[in-house]
C-alpha cells in the first residue's frame, strides 16, 4: 500500500467512517494536552508523596521496615512482582533507588528526556510500592497503573522541555542550519542498556514476561528512532515509526479512559450494595474517625447536618455510577467531571487524603476538554511572561502546540519530540 502521495497529486481521503477513524488513529498522537496533564499530575503526585515520606522512608520501604527484606523476598518469589529493592538489602542501594525515583519523577513532570525518564519513573514506582505492598491505598494503585501506561504514551508533545528543544531545532532547520547535536540522549541509552542486560541475566526483572519485553522494545526502539532521525528523517521508515508510536499512544489513552470508567463504575456499584450507602449515612462514619479527621471542627460541622450527609452520600453514588454513561454527551460529562474533581478536593481536605485525591484528579484529566486545557495553558504562560517581565527578563521560548510546526529535532534515544509538520498526512490507511 502506497502511503506517500506522488508529487502533484492530492492525498486520497479514505472513504467511509471506518477509514477516516483509522486514518485519524494512525496519523497523530491524539489528546496531546490531556496526556501532558496526566504526565504532570501523576509525576507531581508521586514526587510530593516521596518528599513527604523522606523522614520515614527507611521504616516504610527500607531496611528498617517491619516488613523485612527476607519477608519481601519471599513474597516477591510467590507473586512474581518487580522491584529493584529486592536486588540488595543494603541501605546505600535503597537510598540510591529512592533518590533516582525522586529525580525521575521531577524530570517526568517537567518533560526532560521524557521517554527515558518515564521508564525510570515506572521502575521507581513499581520498586517502592512492591517493596512493601501493605503501605498502599487506592491512590497508590492508580499511580501504579498510570506509571506503566505513561511509558506507552507520547506525553511530551506539549508543555515539556522536550517540546522546547524540538522547537529550537525546527527554527534552526528553517534557517538552513543543522539541529543542535544531542549528546545526553545517546549517553543515557548507552548507560541503561548494560544495566538492563545485567538485570535480565540475573533474573532481576520479576517473574512476568511483559515487563522485560516492554523494556527491551523501548530500548531498541529508541535506538531505531534516533538512527532514522539522523540518517533518513524524511524516509518511509520514519513514517512507519511515527504510525506505530501514534497507534500505541492512542491505544494507551483508550486504556486510561477505560480504566477511569472502570474505577468509578465498580466503586459506584459496590456502594449501592452497602446498607449505609442505601440509607444515606455512609459519609457520617469516616467523619467521626480520628484517622480521617485532620480538621475535627470542619468534620464535626459537616457531620452535624444530617441533610448534608445524606445529599453528599447519595450524590457520590449517583455521580460514580452515571459517569461512564455520560461520555456520550459532552455537556453532561463536563458537569459531572467538575463535580467529581470537587468531590476529590473535598476528600483531600475533609479526610486528609491529598495524594489519593491528586491521583484521581490527574486520572480524571484525560476527559477534560482540549479548549479548556489550551485556555489554562495560555493563562499560565501569560502569568509566567508577566512574572519574568517584572524581573526584567524575557519570556523565553514558548512551548508550541501539537499542530504547530515544531519539527522532530534530534531528541535522541533519551527524549521525546513532537511530530514534524506534515507527519499527520502519512498513514497506513488511504
Amino acid at each position: 500500500m502506497n502511503t506517500v502521495p506522488t508529487a502533484g497529486a492530492a492525498p486520497r481521503r479514505p472513504a467511509g467512517p471506518i477509514g477516516r477513524s483509522a486514518q485519524r488513529f494512525t496519523a497523530a498522537a491524539l489528546g496531546p494536552y490531556q496526556s501532558a496533564v496526566i504526565r504532570i499530575g501523576f509525576a507531581t503526585t508521586y514526587l510530593l508523596f516521596l518528599l513527604r515520606e523522606v523522614p520515614y522512608r527507611q521504616e516504610l520501604y527500607g531496611p528498617d521496615s517491619p516488613w523485612a527484606w527476607d519477608l519481601a523476598h519471599r513474597l516477591i518469589a510467590e507473586n512474581r512482582a518487580f522491584t529493584v529493592l529486592i536486588w540488595s538489602d543494603s541501605s546505600v542501594w535503597f537510598e540510591a533507588v529512592y533518590a533516582l525515583t525522586l529525580v525521575s519523577a521531577f524530570c517526568t513532570m517537567i518533560g526532560w528526556r521524557t521517554r527515558t525518564m518515564s521508564v525510570l519513573f515506572m521502575v521507581g514506582v513499581l520498586s517502592i510500592q512492591n517493596r512493601n505492598v501493605f503501605m498502599g491505598d487506592g491512590g497508590d494503585n492508580v499511580v501504579h497503573l498510570m506509571a506503566i501506561y505513561l511509558v506507552l504514551t507520547r506525553c511530551a508533545q506539549v508543555w515539556s522541555l522536550d517540546a522546547r528543544r524540538a522547537a529550537r531545532n525546527a527554527a534552526r532547520r528553517a534557517q538552513g542550519l543543522r539541529p543542535a547535536r544531542d549528546v545526553v540522549g545517546p549517553v543515557l541509552w548507552a548507560v541503561l542498556g548494560p544495566v538492563l542486560l545485567v538485570a535480565q541475566v540475573q533474573d532481576g526483572l520479576g517473574g512476568t514476561w511483559w515487563l522485560p519485553a516492554l523494556l527491551w522494545v523501548l530500548w531498541l526502539g529508541s535506538a531505531a528512532r534516533w538512527a532514522v532521525d539522523r540518517h533518513a528523517p524524511d524516509g518511509e521508515t520514519r513514517v512507519l515509526l511515527d504510525v506505530v508510536a501514534n497507534i500505541v499512544h492512542n491505544a494507551a489513552l483508550v486504556v486510561i479512559m477505560a480504566e477511569v470508567c472502570l474505577i468509578y463504575a465498580t466503586a459506584g456499584w459496590y456502594k449501592i450494595q452497602g446498607s449505609r450507602w442505601q440509607d444515606g449515612t455512609a459519609l457520617y462514619y469516616p467523619l467521626k474517625l480520628d484517622y480521617f479527621t485532620p480538621w475535627p471542627e470542619l468534620s464535626n460541622l459537616m457531620a452535624a447536618s444530617s441533610l448534608m450527609v445524606m445529599v453528599v452520600t447519595y450524590a457520590t453514588v449517583i455521580v460514580q455510577v452515571a459517569f461512564p454513561f455520560t461520555l456520550f454527551d459532552r455537556r453532561v460529562k463536563n458537569v459531572l467531571l467538575v463535580v467529581m474533581m470537587g468531590e476529590h478536593a473535598g476528600i483531600a481536605v475533609l479526610l486528609g487524603l491529598p495524594f489519593f485525591s491528586m491521583a484521581m484528579i490527574s486520572a480524571d484529566a484525560v476527559f477534560l476538554p482540549t479548549v479548556f486545557l489550551v485556555w489554562c495553558g495560555g493563562r499560565v504562560g501569560l502569568g509566567r511572561d508577566r512574572l519574568l517581565a517584572r524581573f526584567g527578563r524575557g519570556g523565553g521560548a514558548r512551548v508550541p502546540g501539537p499542530r504547530e510546526p515544531v519539527g522532530a529535532g534530534t531528541a535522541g534515544p533519551g527524549g521525546e519530540a513532537p511530530p514534524r509538520p506534515g507527519d499527520g498526512g502519512h498513514t497506513l490507511v488511504g
